[in-house]
């Protein structure tokens, strides 16, 4: 019933990377970016509706409050099932333990499982690490966003491709839509796939995800203090109020009267659970809770959601980096622009009026910038970064 009512007119392309005919497969998400939806599509598309070969199961239904998901297993085996497909496996508590025994006692089942963000399969009760194939699956694009809600079709551009072909690339988006237009509308309400139109119910939606990442998921498997999931909520507020925010530990330790080992902790956290990303000028030696140089929510619909849609200079920032973290190593530039991209690229994010000064004597930088239509030299429309998966 579930899998016949999905309807597959669009298909994320992250449909076409993952190899579901390995045996064992992961697909991590924040709660709400598609992962379900993406999971019942493949089951419709490549065994029907029909019970048969295939298994699709949510595991935090009531079945498994007296039922085993190794002895449902057993039984799909007998009647020559082939493929199963967990839902939301976070929800079993045996779930790593009982996966790998359900592979080593039927080694041609395959199993797909979807998951948190949070859950740490390298560190799982059984090791499950050598034989899982992962994949993490993220919010909409831009592009897929234009695709998704108005039709227009724009292919993948490399990173590569949009700093070397940006006239082109620009010329043949301008001629399919308006982007510019379309892309504001995308900072509001385009990163999750399940706006209706409505943008007080998609907000509300936003605030339930958060909501129920810290006060379920966080609590789960990062051991955050229940007494403190409040507090949490207010670490995200204040972050989102900030213009963006340099962490200051011992004044956010004061305010949220926590030590700095938990404000840290809990930081980190919420990086890992997508709620906040994390910026660092040297990826490279991060260490175990060292304090991030910058903060960003996850992504810019989180500041509308939140009633932060006035910060439109973090906003244009927070886009940029959700769009090329996907892909890309993003660190925070400091002095040197405002992001450095796989180490070697330059960036500097802003408006319409944003000027070279910073980064004139650097080799190999460009400004994204928002509200123009064409770039000017290598100042490129802000819209061209989420163009790139």
């Amino acid at each position: 019933m579930l899998v016949s009512q999905v309807t597959t007119d669009i298909v994320r392309e992250l449909m076409n990377t993952i190899n579901w005919e390995k045996q064992l497969v992961a697909i991590r998400g924040s709660r709400g970016v598609g992962k379900t939806t993406l999971m019942r599509q493949y089951v419709k598309q490549k065994y029907g509706t029909d019970a048969g070969e295939a298994l699709y199961c949510v595991m935090d239904s009531m079945y498994f409050t007296n039922h085993t998901l190794i002895g449902l297993a057993e039984q799909f085996h007998m009647m020559g099932g082939k493929h199963l497909f967990l839902d939301e496996v976070h929800r079993y508590p045996t779930w790593s333990r009982e996966i790998k025994e359900i592979i080593d006692l039927y080694p041609d089942m395959k199993i797909t499982f979807t998951g948190s963000s949070l859950i740490q399969i390298l560190n799982a009760d059984a090791d499950l690490s050598r034989r899982v194939l992962s994949y993490t699956m993220e919010g909409l694009s831009f592009r897929e966003f234009l695709l998704f809600y108005k039709g227009i079709h724009i292919p993948v551009y490399p990173l590569d491709d949009i700093l070397s072909r940006y006239d082109d690339i620009c010329g043949e988006v301008n001629r399919r839509c308006h982007p510019q237009a379309l892309f504001e509308e995308y900072l509001k309400v385009g990163y999750f796939p399940f706006y209706d139109g409505d943008e007080e119910e998609y907000y509300s939606r936003i605030e339930n995800v958060i909501d129920f990442i810290v006060d379920q998921e966080l609590t789960l498997f990062c051991g955050v203090d229940t007494a403190n999931t409040r507090k949490v909520k207010a670490l995200i507020q204040f972050i989102a109020d900030s213009v963006p925010y340099e962490l200051n530990v011992a004044k956010l330790s004061a305010r949220l009267e926590l030590n700095k080992h938990t404000v840290l902790s809990y930081i980190n956290s919420l990086g890992r659970a997508e709620l906040l990303h994390l910026l660092y000028s040297d990826n490279n030696t991060i260490t175990r809770l060292q304090k991030p140089d910058k903060i960003y929510l996850h992504d810019p619909n989180m500041f509308y959601a939140l009633g932060y849609g006035e910060k439109i200079g973090t906003i244009r920032e927070c886009f940029f980096v959700n769009q090329l973290s996907v892909n890309h190593t993003v660190e925070y530039g400091r002095s040197q622009g405002d992001f450095v991209i796989d180490g070697k690229t330059t960036v500097e994010v802003g408006g319409p009026d944003k000027s070279f000064e910073q980064v004139a004597d650097i080799p190999d930088s460009f400004i994204f910038a928002d509200r123009i239509e064409l770039p000017v030299g290598k100042k490129l429309p802000l819209w061209m970064a989420g163009l790139t998966y």
